[in-house]
This record gives C-alpha cells, sequence and structure tokens, in this order.
C-alpha cells in the first residue's frame, strides 16, 4: 500500500514541476535575478558603492 501512495507522490511532484516549468520563468528566481542597470545602480549608490557605470570601467584595462 505504502509503494502505491509513494508512486503517487512522485507522480504528483514531478507533475506540478513539469507544470511549472512549462510557463517560463520560474516565480521563486525571479527575485534572484539582478534586475536592470538602473536598480543595481541605484542599489550600489544606496549602499555606499561607485556608480555601476564606475565599476564596470574600472575592470576594462588602459589601451
Amino acid at each position: 500500500m505504502s509503494q502505491d501512495i509513494t508512486e503517487l507522490m512522485m507522480a504528483a511532484i514531478a507533475a506540478v514541476i513539469a507544470e511549472t516549468q512549462a510557463d517560463g520563468d520560474d516565480p521563486a528566481q525571479v527575485a534572484r535575478q539582478p534586475g536592470a542597470a538602473w536598480s543595481q545602480d541605484h542599489r550600489r549608490q544606496m549602499t555606499g558603492k561607485t556608480s555601476l557605470m564606475n565599476a564596470r570601467a574600472g575592470r576594462s584595462p588602459w589601451r
């Protein structure tokens, strides 16, 4: 009996995962993305760091 329940639970979990991935982006992962350059820049400035433009330019070597 418990084997049947386990198989049904696995099938239900697989169906939920398949349905959420079929919609496109996982809503739980959206907040982990860095976001637009505007929002990254403002987040950096509010925490006392240099602007995003300066941070990106600082990594490139002088030519």
